[in-house]
């Protein structure tokens, strides 16, 4: 009986390997995020920007609380809408301050996606740093065909399904410095962030920036 598809694409990212896996944006393609080593391939492949932060993804809040600062905002948000389409930018804390991320070391774009094969994939590696798969300043990967087009045999292990994806990418909210600050409005808008964050706080806009 062959290997699981999930188990075998754990055991690449584990060993440093680029995997690709849907997520309930876009596909997105991964790492382990302790291996400078293997961060340089994501960024190689991608031939994305060092000054471009790669985001981490987890599979539940208490794999994230280990490696991003959590407040009582986060918390609200954590709550409310995760899993989801909300990349949240916070302090580094424990192990994180030493990964090879790019962008700013003092800072961490943490999300739970609400996706099954995503879920499953980081409940057996940890959380892991992804990207959306695509080559950097091209259109976000809405099928695996668009992912392997893109990377080749640049990543071990591709997880696909069988419809596309919606294509819109995360939004990314600012929780880190003053704020809080919309970087990037995605599937969910500043209307409905703001019913989870403290009565008056005031959302601050700064798009465009960031790209998952």
């Amino acid at each position: 009986m062959s290997e699981d598809p999930v188990a075998q694409a754990a055991a690449a990212a584990r060993g440093g390997r680029l995997v690709v896996f849907p997520t309930d944006t876009v596909y997105g393609i991964g790492t382990r995020p302790d291996d400078p080593a293997a961060t340089g391939r994501l960024f190689d492949a991608k031939r994305r920007p060092r000054t471009l932060e790669l985001p981490v993804l987890g599979a539940t809040a208490a794999a994230l609380r280990r490696i991003a600062r959590f407040d009582a905002r986060v918390e609200r948000l954590a709550i409310g809408l995760w899993p989801g389409p909300l990349t949240l930018v916070l302090p580094r804390m424990g192990q994180s301050r030493d990964w090879d991320l790019g962008g700013d070391p003092e800072t961490i774009g943490v999300r739970i996606p609400r996706h099954p094969l995503a879920l499953a994939l980081l409940a057996a590696t940890g959380p892991l740093a992804v990207t959306s798969a695509n080559a950097s300043g091209e259109p976000s990967g809405r099928t695996c065909e668009e992912a392997r087009d893109a990377f080749e045999d640049l990543v071990d292990v591709y997880l696909c399904q069988e419809t596309p994806l919606t294509g819109v990418p995360s939004t990314v909210l600012d929780l880190a410095h003053d704020g809080p600050r919309l970087l990037r409005e995605g599937t969910l808008g500043p209307d409905l962030i703001a019913r989870f964050l403290p009565e008056g706080t005031s959302l601050l806009d700064s798009r465009p920036s960031r790209s998952e």
